[in-house]
């Protein structure tokens, strides 16, 4: 009896307080800049959706133009950050693994994107892609600018650093010896690659994805340049978004914007369980 009254007050103790502050400080601090920058505007731009009801809001969903601005929005940055996945791999790793001359010039053209204003990217990658552009002039009469290609060429500019700085910190923390050792167990390049490299970077990689991904579906600057901007052709959802508001149809615009809201939330999901679940299979490797 005497032993559960001397433990209680143990088992019930509190920790010791930490020198950072404390539970209820951060937690209000967090909630109240979570409110004023994302709950408030986005509850904002549901509020002003409502007036149309439902009818009004599947009336805009269901129309063309919306379906057509939306699909080469998400299509295009899809297709982008897959690119970027791919060659913003290479590149960390070409950065990560080896020394050359310029080495870090290029290091730091990687992150001109995002100095670099958007709109300005956009004009000079018209100018470039154009019929009559340095680039597009070669591949002519195949069109590259003022089509979703160019559109994804945009994209794919101002996405490449999010993967890049996004999965080469990851790289340089993998230990060469663990390459070294599966080439004395028998592994070839490819299966050192695939079996040893890859399912450590695999979370940074769809991290790089995300971000890349999420970018490309909100660019506008960039993008309206090169687009073209034509009806059901090249077309964005930010730009019709844009056009609705200047029509003041601003329950049009609200809807299109929480239409794009709720898709990028549910892809951002998938490939954030896929992320959590690619850590509990790879975490260990």
């Amino acid at each position: 009896m005497t032993q559960t009254a001397t433990a209680s007050p143990a088992k019930w103790r509190l920790k010791q307080p930490s020198i950072i502050p404390g539970f209820g400080l951060t937690l209000g601090f967090s909630l109240a800049y979570l409110s004023l920058i994302i709950l408030i505007p986005v509850a904002g731009l549901l509020w002003r959706t409502a007036e149309l009801g439902w009818s009004g809001f599947f009336s805009v969903f269901a129309d063309r133009r919306t379906l057509d601005a939306l699909y080469i929005s998400f299509g295009t940055a899809f297709l982008a950050a897959l690119v970027n996945v791919v060659f913003g791999t290479i590149l960390a790793w070409v950065l990560t693994r080896y020394n050359f001359p310029g080495r870090q010039l290029v290091d730091a053209m990687v992150d001109l994107p995002f100095a670099l204003p958007t709109a300005v990217a956009g004009i000079a990658l018209a100018s470039l892609y154009a019929p009559n552009g340095w680039i597009g002039s070669l591949f002519m009469p195949f069109r590259i600018a003022f089509t979703p290609l160019g559109i994804v060429i945009a994209l794919v500019f101002i996405g490449l650093p999010f993967v890049v700085r996004t999965v080469q910190p990851i790289m340089e923390e993998i230990d060469r010896e663990v390459e070294e050792a599966a080439a004395t167990l028998g592994a070839n390049r490819f299966q050192t690659i695939l079996r040893v490299i890859l399912p450590g970077l695999t979370p940074a990689i769809l991290t790089g994805f995300a971000l890349a991904f999420a970018r490309g579906v909100g660019e506008y600057g960039s993008v309206i340049f090169i687009a073209g901007n034509i009806p059901y052709v090249s077309e964005i959802a930010p730009l019709l978004i844009v056009i609705r508001l200047e029509e003041f149809n601003y329950a049009g615009a609200t809807a299109i914007a929480t239409i794009m809201l709720l898709i990028s939330f549910l892809m951002l999901l998938v490939i954030n369980l896929i992320q959590a679940w690619s850590r509990r299979r790879y975490g260990n490797v």
